[in-house]
């Protein structure tokens, strides 16, 4: 595998780009066949893919929600998943220490929307010389987000990238506004819409974030028809029993056929852009 980014990705073929995975790795035999799978599907479609993975979940409702099987055992996990499927991985990461840590096992360093402004995470995150993919705050105004990357960009990083993952919209749930993907291409990096996350309904009195996964392919449908470069998908086996983000999670079953209908819409709008 020769990973040169993901500007590289997004210019390598005429297809949106892929980051899809479990919320959090839970073993290596589930990570190892959503791998497989996903790497199936996306190779007969000509979508290039990165194997996403977070190897610790730091942002948790209750202190007894699962935050993930230790991270080197995590992180060796990735690092097989890449070795065996010859493909990228990403993971996020919560402090500058864990950026030096990751970066040694990943291609990728994800910046949680949560943390997108910590100065001192994203210089860190950019002097590993791994990509950056900036999740925008839910708390954050599109033209805000060129300020996070210029933080990478002066930290001596080109390879930076943004993902829309949904906005604030009252106490308990989340809203795309497509507007802002054409106003954060503008930082001329690749803009991702994170397909599942953007479909959280957090704050839950439970304590634990609900979700409305039967509308992830409309808010995929809806970022392909508005020019982003790739899209974000969590997915598992069986949701219902994922040990975090479970429900907003994809049916990894669902996945092949989702994929497939969205590259017949990528090339619709290729034809409407040569128009």
């Amino acid at each position: 595998m020769q990973y040169q980014g993901l500007k590289h990705l997004k210019d390598s073929s005429k297809n949106f780009f892929l980051l899809a995975g479990p919320c959090v790795i839970e073993g290596e035999s589930m990570a190892m066949d959503i791998a497989e799978k996903v790497v199936k599907v996306t190779s007969e479609l000509g979508i290039p893919y990165v194997f996403k993975g977070s190897y610790r979940k730091a942002n948790r409702s209750r202190l007894d929600s699962f935050t993930g099987i230790g991270d080197e055992k995590a992180l060796a996990i990735l690092r097989k998943v890449r070795e065996t499927f010859d493909v990228p991985v990403v993971t996020d990461i919560h402090t500058p220490d864990e950026a030096r840590m990751a970066a040694e096992y990943v291609d990728v360093l994800q910046i949680p929307a949560f943390l997108c402004r910590q100065t001192d995470l994203l210089v860190a995150a950019a002097r590993t010389g791994r990509t950056v993919n900036i999740k925008k705050g839910q708390f954050l105004s599109p033209e805000a987000m060129s300020h996070a990357v210029m933080k990478v960009l002066e930290a001596g990083n080109q390879d930076v990238a943004i993902t829309e993952r949904g906005t604030t919209f009252g106490y308990q749930d989340l809203i795309v506004d497509y507007r802002g993907i054409p106003v954060m291409k503008r930082n001329d990096c690749p803009v991702i819409l994170d397909a599942t996350h953007s479909l959280q309904q957090p704050n839950q009195m439970a304590g634990v974030t609900g979700g409305r996964p039967e509308l992830i392919e409309t808010i995929a449908r809806c970022g392909i028809a508005a020019g982003v470069d790739g899209l974000f998908m969590e997915t598992h086996q069986d949701p219902s029993v994922a040990k975090s983000d479970g429900a907003n999670m994809l049916a990894l079953d669902r996945l092949p056929a989702l994929l497939r209908r969205l590259t017949v819409l990528r090339e619709a709008v290729n034809e409407a852009d040569r128009m």
